[in-house]
């Protein structure tokens, strides 16, 4: 065994910096601020309000531009940027219109909702989130900021930072998960990758947080519904992530459709402007979501113009698609319900926008037409997308050891989602050639080389229900429906199955049946397939079970029955090689969930990080009667928050720390040995967790607070450290109030929020 100590300093979440604006944000550039006056002496306040208006392309044919129904809007000073326009074509085409044929020659802003790659397209957010490696994560977005500012776009609408707890929101797919500290530290790598150290370069986008804010805490998962919570839940547990990424200097931040307080965000001014400018420091432009503004008229808040001139004054400068500012604001100037001042604010953030972007000074520097043949869906690029979609795969379960699979024998590759291009990519992949994608038989016949034998069977549909399947597959994500009943699908597989030695069931959503407005409350395979599954075990034969899912599914039949599962999420453009390297051992899986299974959708919302009652489940304990749980399950979730296997074992050493008792600005070093015991290398995250055992309000169990993503060989063992100060115990309290309180605290290290080992400290003042 070979025995070394490295040690690896993980310094945890900054309190301090979490209170201070980041310094991107605070910086001044003397000379913006001349040219923006300048130019704003200049400007009619039709062309200040007009600044504030962000319509959707439309239907703009590439050399027709100049006839479109938008370049009349433009040409008359009407608007501020487009988004969802694709190709460097027609976005040039539009670009001349405004800076060519209008008084002031403003460039316009293109956006787009360039969510988890361009058309290299990397896993979806959640599956990101499970790599637990910053750096690939930052590299994701750094590569699809160079690839749409090839193609003409300068803005992107993410990071989607919203904290998720709720699997049937189907938008937890966008997002990181569960946690504030993992959601805060993947917030930041993400708006470096897209923005880099400097917009003014041309392969840097404009980056926008999204949805602020608590979008994810939407009642009964229901896309859009309302969201209710107290400021202290809000302030420790949902805003982290947003706030990070502000520390971050991300340049725009998005509005969510949610209410907040029983206003809706849009309105929001407590949102707006007393957390987002007051409080944390932002400096850049916000933008309503997709017809936010307007959609205030049906929360109940009044007509357009009472709905626009309350979101102007709440502190929205940008109105995506409704109009309601372009329509009503010069009115509501008139009759005292704005000011100028408010309208010139707007204004002014947005031009501001354009000019750190360079726009000013050339507006057609991302449409150049050498950088889109040499920068889009590069070899490079694509090699990554599959490294990167290899570390985000997680193994669930692996009895026998039955994974990896040996490139030899014959393979069924059986289930609809075995032989999909389109749906390998994921949902929200707008840019990508969906014909390009590798899908899961081409990457096991690719990497078997002749030296085994692959056979296909579709085996069911995607769901019995037909119309549910064709909405569940929309925006070109069809599996074309075969026509065949159940029973002659489920025969054919069952052939091509007595042929093999392995089955590899390819299994769970298409990637439609996740993301915005897909909402599901049934977790559970969907039923022609679990039916499959089933007959599929009683072959006898080894059965692999490869999910595909943009959210935490109810596994537990599964679990019980299958003997090996890997979850693939949805692995983006390479997401078919992808597959076949972790299923052929060329990768070793090092996934971790980033987000807790529910044994059933009775549990939800299941999270580690959860409060106590005052009547705890014993340890260890399934049912007491008059204590907190349930008759029918344990408490505990199918698969814990943090949790993933490997094709080797790891060993965690007892904790050791610097001290037992520490006081005022001391700092706690806690280190851990770990061993890899298996026979082959690996990856591991370490995890570090903490609990203030006793608090002026009540404290979650356990909180994340550091990790680190370690390689090691096999036999190899390496101790790892972390250190803790008083700024990684602090919390804002029932006064809001952001403090740490003396006290005891057990700190825990561990492969998962669950199995994890614990010493108590304390620390006084």
């Amino acid at each position: 065994m070979i025995k070394k100590s490295v040690k690896l300093l993980a310094l945890a979440c900054s309190a301090t910096a979490f209170l201070q604006p980041a310094i991107a944000q605070t910086k001044k550039d003397p000379a913006m601020d001349a040219y923006i006056n300048a130019l704003m002496a200049k400007m009619t306040i039709d062309e200040k309000i007009g600044q504030l208006n962000l319509p959707g392309a439309g239907d703009i044919v590439t050399g027709q531009a100049s006839n479109s129904d938008i370049a009349k809007k433009i040409r008359e000073g009407k608007v501020g940027g487009l988004f969802n326009i694709k190709s460097l074509a027609k976005i040039r085409d539009v670009q001349r219109v405004a800076v060519e044929e209008t008084r002031l020659k403003i460039p316009l802003l293109f956006g787009m909702d360039v969510i988890h790659g361009y058309q290299t397209t990397f896993p979806i957010p959640l599956a990101l989130s499970c790599t637990w490696d910053m750096s690939l994560i930052e590299q994701s977005a750094r590569i699809a900021a160079i690839e749409a500012s090839a193609d003409g776009i300068n803005w992107t609408f993410s990071p989607m930072v919203d904290l998720a707890r709720d699997p049937r929101w189907g938008r937890v797919a966008e997002g990181s998960g569960e946690d504030p500290y993992l959601g805060s530290q993947i917030a930041k790598a993400m708006v470096k990758g897209y923005q880099g150290d400097d917009l003014a370069k041309d392969n840097t986008i404009l980056s926008c947080v999204k949805h602020f804010a608590l979008y994810g805490a939407a009642e009964a998962g229901r896309d859009y519904h309302t969201t209710d919570m107290s400021r202290v839940r809000m302030y420790n547990e949902y805003f982290p992530p947003y706030k990070a990424a502000v520390d971050a200097g991300v340049g725009s931040v998005m509005a969510s459709f949610n209410e907040v307080d029983g206003i809706p965000a849009t309105g929001n001014r407590f949102l707006m402007t007393d957390v987002l400018r007051k409080q944390w420091g932002f400096k850049g432009f916000t933008v309503t979501d997709y017809t936010g503004i307007n959609e205030m008229i049906d929360h109940g808040m009044g007509d357009l113009q009472q709905v626009s001139a309350m979101a102007l004054r709440a502190g929205i400068h940008m109105d995506m698609v409704g109009e309601g500012f372009l329509i009503t604001l010069k009115k509501s100037l008139q009759e005292g319900k704005v000011t100028e001042k408010q309208i010139n604010d707007a204004c002014r953030l947005i031009l501001e926008a354009k000019y750190k972007l360079g726009l000013f000074t050339d507006p057609y520097r991302y449409c150049k037409e050498e950088r889109v043949k040499r920068d889009v869906f590069t070899e490079a690029h694509r090699r990554k997308a599959r490294e990167i979609a290899t570390e985000s795969f997680v193994l669930l379960k692996n009895e026998g050891k039955l994974l990896p699979l040996k490139k030899s024998g014959t393979i069924a590759l059986i289930g609809p989602l075995g032989d999909s291009r389109e749906n390998m990519p994921g949902t929200w992949s707008v840019a990508t050639d969906l014909s390009k994608a590798i899908s899961i038989r081409e990457g096991l016949t690719k990497a078997l080389g002749g030296k085994g034998n692959l056979l296909y069977a579709k085996g069911s549909n995607l769901v019995s229900d037909s119309l549910y399947e064709q909405r569940a597959t929309m925006f070109g994500r069809s599996l074309n429906r075969d026509g065949r009943s159940d029973e002659q699908l489920l025969q054919e597989a069952l052939q091509v199955a007595a042929q093999s030695d392995v089955i590899v069931a390819a299994l769970g959503e298409s990637s439609e049946m996740s993301g915005e407005s897909s909402s599901r409350t049934n977790l559970d395979i969907p039923d022609v397939q679990k039916n499959l599954l089933r007959n599929l075990l009683k072959t006898g034969k080894p059965v692999v079970l490869l999910l595909l899912a943009g959210r935490p599914m109810t596994l537990t039949e599964e679990h019980q029955t299958v003997p090996a599962i890997l979850n693939a999420w949805f692995g983006g453009s390479e997401a078919g090689d992808a597959i076949a390297d972790v299923l052929f051992g060329d990768v070793n899986p090092s996934g971790k969930l980033s987000m807790t299974f529910p044994q059933n959708v009775g549990q939800i919302p299941i999270y580690y990080a959860h409060k106590n009652t005052g009547r705890p489940l014993g340890a260890g304990k399934w049912f007491e009667k008059f204590k907190s749980n349930y008759l029918d399950v344990t408490n505990e979730p199918l698969y814990p928050f943090g949790y993933g296997l490997s094709y080797t074992g790891f060993e965690y050493g007892n904790p050791v720390l610097s001290s037992t008792k520490l006081s005022g600005n001391q700092k706690l070093r806690i280190s851990v040995t770990v061993t890899n015991k298996g026979d082959r290398d690996g990856k591991e995250t370490v995890q570090l967790y903490v609990r203030d055992l006793v608090g002026s309000i009540t404290r979650p169990v356990k909180e994340l607070k550091g990790f680190q993503k370690i390689f090691l060989k096999a036999g190899e063992s390496r101790t790892v450290e972390f250190v803790i100060g008083t700024n990684d115990l602090s919390f804002y309290n029932a006064n809001l109030e952001y403090n740490w309180e003396p006290g005891e605290f057990d700190i825990m290290v561990g492969p998962n929020a669950r199995d994890t080992k614990s010493v108590r400290i304390s620390w006084s003042k």
